[in-house]
C-alpha cells in the first residue's frame, strides 16, 4: 500500500485541510484522492483545488479507496455509514474517523457482527494540517493491522503531530487541539487590535502575532521546557514583559482559558 487511494466521506473544511496538507507535503498525489459530499456541484469545485476526484456517494468512495476517512457530522454517521458497512469491513481497507465523539466502542456498536472484519482508527484533527502544522489526537485503541498502522503514521505524520491518548481523554484532547485554535485566533486578533491602536498596520500586526505563536510552540516542542520557565525567561525584573504578565494575571487570563475549556467539557 505504498500509494493508497484516500477516500473522504464528507468533504468539509477539515477534510479539505487534510487533503490540501497531504498534497502540499508531497505525501500523496491529488489524483489518489476521491471524495463525496452532500452537494455535488460544490464538491466539484473544492476537489478541483487538489486535483481530487468527486464521487456521488459513500458506496462509490468505499469501492475506490484503500483508506476511508469518515469526515461527516457525527449525527449523520449512522445513516450514511450503515449502508456501506459490509464494503468497509474488508481486510484490504481501513477507516480513519475524524468525527468528534466517535470512538472505537461506538463503531463496534454500529458495525455489529461486521466489526471483527473492520480496521478502524479514531482521531480528532485540526485545521493547521492544511499547512503541515496540524495536531492529530489519536485514540490509542484501534483495529489496524501493522501494515495499515505504518501507512497511517506515514501519511499523517507528514502534516501533523500524532498524539495518542486513551479513549476516555479523546474529548479533552479534541478541546485543546481542535477547539483552542479558535481561542488562539482570538488572541492573535486581540494582539492585532493592540498593534493597530499603537500605529502598526493591521496586516503587519497579525503577521507578527501569528509568527510569534508559531515560534513559541516550536520552541516548546523542541525543548519541552515548562511554559512557566519559558515565560520567566523573558520577564526581566522591573521590565516591560512582567508588567504585561501582571496585567493578564489581574484579568484572570489563565482562569478565563480554563473556564473556556470547562464550558466545552460541561
Amino acid at each position: 500500500m505504498s500509494n493508497p487511494t484516500i477516500g473522504f466521506i464528507g468533504y468539509g473544511n477539515m477534510a479539505q485541510a487534510i487533503a490540501e496538507g497531504l498534497v502540499a507535503a508531497g505525501t500523496v498525489d491529488g489524483a489518489d484522492i476521491v471524495a463525496c459530499a452532500a452537494h455535488y456541484d460544490k464538491l466539484e469545485k473544492t476537489t478541483m483545488k487538489v486535483g481530487a476526484k468527486p464521487l456521488h456517494n459513500a458506496a462509490e468512495v468505499v469501492a475506490a479507496s484503500d483508506m476511508v476517512v469518515i469526515a461527516i457530522k457525527p449525527y449523520r454517521i449512522e445513516s450514511v455509514i450503515k449502508p456501506v458497512i459490509g464494503a468497509i469491513a474488508d481486510e484490504d481497507k481501513f477507516v480513519v474517523s475524524i468525527a468528534a465523539g466517535w470512538d472505537l466502542d461506538k463503531y463496534r456498536d454500529l458495525f455489529g457482527a461486521d466489526f471483527n472484519a473492520a480496521h478502524i482508527q479514531c482521531t480528532i484533527p485540526n485545521t493547521p494540517m492544511a499547512v503541515g502544522k496540524g495536531v492529530l489526537v489519536t485514540e490509542a485503541d484501534n483495529t489496524l493491522t501493522d501494515t495499515q498502522a505504518e501507512v497511517f503514521e506515514r501519511l499523517f505524520s507528514s502534516i501533523s503531530l500524532i498524539e495518542r491518548v486513551d479513549s476516555a481523554h479523546m474529548g479533552i484532547g479534541m478541546c485543546i487541539a481542535g477547539c483552542a485554535p479558535a481561542f488562539t485566533d482570538m488572541y492573535i486578533e486581540a494582539l492585532g487590535d493592540a498593534g493597530v491602536k499603537y500605529g502598526l498596520q493591521r496586516a503587519t500586526a497579525y503577521r507578527l502575532a501569528a509568527k510569534m505563536v508559531e515560534g513559541v510552540g516550536a520552541l516548546y516542542l523542541k525543548n519541552e521546557t515548562h511554559p512557566g520557565v519559558m515565560k520567566d525567561a523573558v520577564c526581566s525584573p522591573g521590565g516591560t514583559t512582567i508588567k504585561g504578565v501582571t496585567s493578564l494575571e489581574e484579568s484572570a487570563f489563565r482562569g478565563a482559558v480554563i473556564k473556556a475549556v470547562d464550558a466545552i467539557e460541561a
